[in-house]
């Protein structure tokens, strides 16, 4: 009995080479995916408790307070910038680091999560192509030409 194209059964068979590479290529695309969203923010999390003992070290507050110094005598004077005291008694990296590093982490994963997730099944479809089954497969790409 002989299947042509219109058959069902003409569908690409799941142990054909293009179709483990289309499997294969989601993978290695879902571990850069995750690898992207979970890295970087592991190592932000590493960094940020060296950072952390660096800045709550009285010489970085002196830093902070010297500044805040030097702004206080730049205040009230004519010119084209007019300087404003920071409020914070603290250096502004230290309260971020000790305060908000959640929002950072939240912001990483729900940006690089979306944005990145969408790529990589952007690049899916580009690399692996259109699903074959069934009729979509016994479609033909051109129309015959006159000659065949």
């Amino acid at each position: 009995m002989h299947r042509g194209p219109g058959s069902p059964s003409h569908a690409v068979p799941p142990n054909d080479p293009p179709c483990r590479r289309g499997w294969l290529v989601s993978g290695v695309l879902l571990a850069a995916w995750a690898a992207a969203v979970v890295l970087p923010p592991a190592a932000f999390l590493a960094w940020r408790q060296g950072r952390l003992e660096e800045l709550s070290r009285p010489a970085a507050q002196a830093e902070w307070d010297a500044f805040r110094d030097a702004m206080r005598g730049q205040t009230g004077r004519d010119g084209p910038v007019q300087r404003k005291v920071p409020r914070s008694a603290e250096p502004p990296e230290l309260v971020w680091l000790r305060d908000y590093p959640a929002l950072a982490v939240t912001a990483w994963v729900v940006l690089v999560g979306v944005l990145g997730g969408c790529l990589a099944i952007l690049a899916r479809g580009a690399i692996h192509g259109p699903a074959v089954s069934g009729r979509e497969s016994a479609a033909p790409s051109r129309p015959p030409s006159k000659t065949e």
